[in-house]
């Protein structure tokens, strides 16, 4: 049986040794000059609206502002972005640098380029280009808000701001544990917990105290669903945030019109909200592989808001797949991570288990699973070893015409960065291939009362419905399901849909569900950029948004 769903193998287009030909003879390049992507243009000094990026995590938000472009005009510039966690702001650094560098010399440094390949260690960026080095880290601050010393370089930063800018936007959001519905079940369990003294519920009052000393001309505040329904000292946080946010101005100018960006028949619009839910963005409508929901407000000072209610853009709202944009890379086999590990002793691992799986789904029913495993089987023990990293493009890369793949393939890149397996335990592997092809099969995610009793875990827990969820494929042919920090755990709910691959989603393609381009590196160890991957917003759907705002503003 062949899987309609999954893509068929790519073959590796070039190795590493043969790459600048490959440029020369494919994009008409010499070796170490690189072209910008048309979405990557140069940015405009002169940006009207200078950005102020609080909680900023690896920059998903800023991207997606500071990357539109528009009649040759970039309207917004990332005056200051702050997050706190190390290895998300050094990510956060490095991406200012390029955006820095880029401006300055019309393309990416060979340095990066080599790094980005892996072909040498991090470089010093400061000996790479001085000058971007500066704007980077005057722009990329790590820095505690709520603190006195973020409070004092904000302000400051504020201030040049209004030197070199028409006006501003404040974006970001708090950080989301407190809100979040999982967040707030796991904080039940620590012992002496008080939700009234978890400092992140209060994280947003200082993001209304920048909006305060700012008066930017808009802001956009983004946070999960949860935030909705979270209570603090029996009130809940999303009524006061509104409250705080509708008090700014009041007797002293112009007030905040809190409008929620809504999408009918594929264009996207600022209207009133008449509900909390309205306020929810479904990332799918703009184009997004995801089904990530989350809240966001958009705030237009009064002064500018009269254009608001009648301004809509088109957005990028074809139904968008798990396969458009993982089903073009190179394919990878998982590591084993207890015992022998190699190309072999995986395959033989996966090989056993189908024929299991083939053997254990009995009855006419069961048919189509078990020609799926047996199909798994056969063409297992014929195919050619398989490595853990790409290390190559595959056949076609950035060649495409199609609007979000032109977005993330950057053709002047060497290879695939990130795109590297965990290791799984072989019971497991059973269990991600039984996923992957009841996935295919079926066409949805199987449950842990359709997973045969020879892959139960030995958990008592099991068959009593809290682990309901515990294994979830990502279905090929629909967008998946939000990806989230809990990524960085075990795999286990992002398990990669073609059974032959038989293993979790690597942080390129976890990225690639998030819409960051393949140039986007993610700093720190891999559990950290899994990490940050799953906080992101989702750029593509951010430059949208910006386009909205900018709309409106113009």
């Amino acid at each position: 049986m062949s899987f309609p769903l999954i893509p068929a193998i790519i073959r590796e287009r070039v190795c590493l040794s043969t790459i600048s030909v490959t440029c020369t003879l494919v994009f008409g390049l010499e070796p170490g000059i690189h072209r910008l992507n048309e979405f990557r243009q140069e940015p405009d000094l002169s940006a009207t609206f200078g950005i102020v990026d609080l909680f900023a995590g690896p920059g998903g938000l800023g991207e997606g502002f500071a990357s539109l472009v528009e009649d040759g005009h970039a309207p917004f510039r990332i005056g200051i972005s702050v997050e706190k966690e190390a290895s998300a702001h050094r990510t956060l650094t490095l991406r200012a640098f390029l955006r820095e560098y880029q401006a300055l010399h019309g393309a990416l440094p060979d340095q990066f380029i080599d790094f980005h390949a892996g072909l040498v260690p991090e470089p010093d960026w400061s000996a790479v280009d001085a000058e971007a080095w500066q704007l980077a880290i005057d722009e990329a601050r790590a820095l505690e808000l709520g603190t006195e010393a973020a409070a004092t370089a904000i302000d400051g930063a504020i201030a040049k701001l209004r030197k070199n800018h028409d006006d501003t936007i404040l974006i970001g959001g708090p950080p989301c544990q407190a809100y979040s519905l999982v967040g707030r079940a796991r904080a039940k369990g620590k012992i002496g917990y008080v939700p009234e003294e978890d400092e992140r519920h209060y994280l947003f009052r200082e993001y209304i105290r920048v909006l305060d000393r700012l008066r930017p001309a808009a802001f956009v505040m983004e946070n999960v669903k949860g935030m909705l329904s979270s209570t603090v000292e029996s009130r809940l946080v999303f009524e006061m945030l509104m409250e705080d946010l509708s008090s700014l101005g009041t007797g002293q100018g112009h007030h905040y019109d809190l409008l929620a960006v809504r999408v009918v028949d594929g264009k996207a619009s600022l209207q009133e909200a008449a509900r909390p839910s309205d306020f929810i963005v479904r990332a799918e409508e703009f184009g997004v592989p995801q089904r990530r929901h989350r809240v966001i407000i958009v705030g237009i000072r009064s002064d500018l808001a009269g254009k608001a209610a009648s301004t809509e853009i088109a957005v990028s709202g074809l139904p968008r797949t798990v396969s458009d944009v993982i089903g073009t890379m190179p394919n990878l086999r998982s590591g084993i991570s207890r015992g022998r590990d190699d190309s072999s002793a995986w395959r033989d691992e996966v090989v056993e288990a189908a024929k299991l799986l083939a053997k254990i789904h009995k009855g006419k029913e069961n048919a189509p699973l078990r020609e799926a495993f047996s199909s798994v089987a056969k063409r297992m023990k014929s195919e050619a070893q398989r490595r853990r990293t790409a290390s190559c493009q595959p056949d076609g890369y950035g060649t495409s015409n199609d609007e979000l793949l032109r977005w993330i393939e950057r053709p002047e890149l060497r290879t695939i960065a990130q795109h590297e397996t965990r290791g799984h335990m072989p019971s497991d592997l059973g269990r991600y291939l039984f996923a992957a092809v009841f996935g295919a099969v079926r066409r949805y995610s199987p449950k842990a009362a359709d997973f045969p009793l020879a892959l139960s875990p030995d958990h008592r827990n099991w068959h009593s419905g809290v682990f309901n969820d515990r294994f979830r494929v990502q279905l090929a042919d629909a967008a998946a399901t939000t990806v989230t920090s809990h990524i960085s755990k075990d795999g286990h709910y992002f398990i990669h849909p073609d059974p032959m691959q038989c293993r979790s989603l690597t942080v390129r393609e976890a990225a690639r569900l998030q819409t960051f381009p393949d140039d986007y590196l993610f700093l720190g160890n891999r559990t950290q950029q899994y990490v940050q991957v799953g906080n992101a917003v989702p750029p593509f759907l951010a430059r949208q948004i910006a386009a909205l705002l900018g709309t409106v503003l113009s």
